[in-house]
């Protein structure tokens, strides 16, 4: 005689409600990533343009605090950054005008805040080729 073999419809049963329970919660874990992905976008940014503030920084302190062609742009606000920046400030993000001093290398706290109001950043703003 042959022996059947396989699962029982019970079996099969308690591993779909336990794969259903696995799924039920992890699943919110996972549709809603939107947030983690705006805050760590918005830290790219922030840190691309305190990046770009601090390579021109340099670039005025190696030609001796004098502007020269594609080496230092004067910064005197944090609103300056777009000018650093290839392509200027990114779509979707506004930075908040904050003088500076104008003491060359001088560092003062710049926001860049996402444009649907829902984060903010703050990153270092360094005053250059004052």
């Amino acid at each position: 005689m042959k022996k059947a073999s396989g699962f029982t419809l019970i079996e099969l049963v308690v591993v779909i409600v336990i794969l259903g329970i696995l799924a039920a919660t992890a699943l919110p874990k996972f549709i809603d990533l939107s947030t983690e992905a705006k805050a760590a976008a918005l830290g790219g940014v922030a840190g691309g343009m305190a990046s770009a503030m601090a390579i021109n920084y340099a670039g005025c302190s190696a030609v001796k605090n004098v502007p020269a062609a594609n080496k230092c742009v004067a910064v005197s606000n944090c609103s300056d950054t777009a000018t650093l920046m290839q392509g200027g400030i990114p779509s979707g993000y506004t930075v908040a005008a904050a003088t500076l001093t104008t003491t060359n290398g001088a560092t003062a706290n710049c926001t860049v805040t996402q444009t649907d109001g829902s984060a903010t950043k703050t990153y270092t703003g360094i005053a250059a080729g004052n």
